[in-house]
């Protein structure tokens, strides 16, 4: 946040787009295990009729994405950093709200076990000669070692490459589905549109809510990736000139496009995915659950393409799940050490202390993972644990964003009445699956 780093952000539609980065990076983890699993398993059980669910829950999170976004280029401060200045009760010498994230964080390990897992057996179901357990071994090595030595920059790239890989595979096969007995008519679309969700389904929907689009993880990681691209730096050290309030919107309208454009494609991926396990695992009577969930959602691809398609769909079901491992990692080790340093562990913003961290937590954390995967050998159920969880945790986000835009936001950065009303729509769209959440 010193002058040093200043940048004038760009002024086109086409600069704006050559400076994201950081929402892609979010696109790699959600096109995984909340699309991959959830999105498909909540289209096995109920069908057409819960994909609103699945738009509502791409669409509705954003804004405040926005303003976790918008908070860290003014200020500088990480999340963790933010919500530990949240008012409120601080036992044990930290605020509230970190021993929640914590709490979370902790089921989320179970989580993440389960995505690896499901890697494990894709790549068991492409190469037999090794057994699940080596190949969940392997995952969490490789996600290790390139989360370890691999910066920003790495990291972007990767993961846009990994999503781009199985995103354009299912939505080819889902444009298949028209040349197939699964064909989808616009009655199924609009049954789909009708806003209304079975009791057997309301369980995986809540799931589904918290891990689709962005998830509070996410939403909470966003901040990190906004700084380690550069737009607080670029934006300096907030001051009384207006120039620093010109270049502040400047960045914070780039960081608008990073988010509209990723939350595109994760849209569009999101409800090919949806299409495929309500169009052919529901017709077909079949739930993606236990070991036999890879196989199971290989049908989509098998029953579109042919037999032949086996070998696709399990090079982009690794791409996509690996893709969440990987950013997971990358986003767990931030998060961890920022924990870290509000206990006074370290500085957050000594890089070399924080580099130090990250290293020894890019090894520690797929070694949970995995081992939690070797003891419950349940991918679906333990992704579907850290969904609830996460649909919990998005009510302390949406506290958050609300003390972000109406307690700490800069005068100057003041929104539109328009970005308002929709940061309230998705603050109770939010409040209301949270509860539900709990109350389930």
């Amino acid at each position: 946040m010193s002058t040093q780093g200043i940048r004038e952000p760009p002024r086109t539609l086409l600069g704006a787009l050559g400076s994201i980065g950081p929402s892609l990076i979010l696109t790699a983890n959600i096109v995984g295990s909340g699309e991959l699993i959830m999105t498909t398993a909540l289209g096995a059980r109920a069908g057409f009729v819960a994909l609103w669910v699945i738009l509502v829950s791409c669409a509705v999170k954003v804004v405040v994405q926005l303003e976790f976004g918008k908070h860290a280029i003014s200020s500088g401060e990480t999340s963790l950093e933010a919500f530990n200045r949240l008012p409120g009760p601080r036992p044990f010498g930290v605020s509230w709200t970190l021993l929640v994230w914590f709490a979370v964080k902790l089921i989320q390990l179970v989580q993440y076990g389960g995505i690896i897992g499901a890697v494990a057996l894709a790549l068991n179901l492409a190469v037999p000669a090794l057994p699940v357990t080596a190949w969940a071994v392997v995952c969490a090595l490789t996600a290790a070692l390139l989360v370890a030595q691999g910066g920003y920059r790495f990291i972007e790239r990767s993961a846009i490459v990994l999503t781009a890989c199985f995103s354009l595979v299912t939505l080819g096969c889902a444009l298949l589905l028209q040349w197939t007995p699964y064909r989808v008519s616009l009655s199924m679309l609009a049954e789909g549109l009708a806003f209304e969700l079975p009791a057997a389904a309301v369980g995986v929907a809540i799931a589904a809510f918290g891990l689709t689009g962005v998830s509070a993880d996410e939403i909470i990681s966003y901040p990190y990736w906004c700084l380690e691209k550069g737009y607080a730096t670029f934006t300096g050290g907030r001051d009384a000139s207006s120039e620093w309030a010109r270049r502040a919107r400047g960045w914070i309208r780039v960081m608008y496009v990073d988010a509209v454009a990723s939350m595109i494609v994760y849209t569009a991926a999101t409800a090919a995915f949806y299409v495929l396990g309500a169009a052919v695992l529901h017709a077909r009577g079949e739930i993606p659950e236990g070991p036999a969930v890879i196989s199971v959602l290989s049908n989509m691809y098998t029953e579109t393409l042919g037999p032949a398609a086996m070998g696709l769909f399990l090079t982009g079901a690794v791409a996509a799940l690996f893709s969440t491992v990987f950013v997971a990692c990358a986003s767990s080790t931030r998060m961890f050490t920022d924990a870290a340093a509000q206990y006074g562990a370290l500085d957050y913003h000594d890089e070399a202390a924080r580099r130090r961290w990250f290293r020894v937590l890019a090894w520690l954390l797929p070694t949970i993972w995995t081992l939690l995967f070797l003891f419950f050998r349940a991918p679906v159920v333990m992704v579907t644990a850290g969904g609830v969880a996460l649909s919990v945790l998005l009510l302390m986000v949406a506290f958050a964003a609300f003390q972000f835009r109406y307690r700490r936001l800069a005068p100057e950065l003041h929104p539109s009445r328009i970005y308002d009303v929709l940061l309230w729509i998705s603050i109770t769209a939010i409040l209301a699956v949270g509860l539900k959440a709990v109350a389930s």
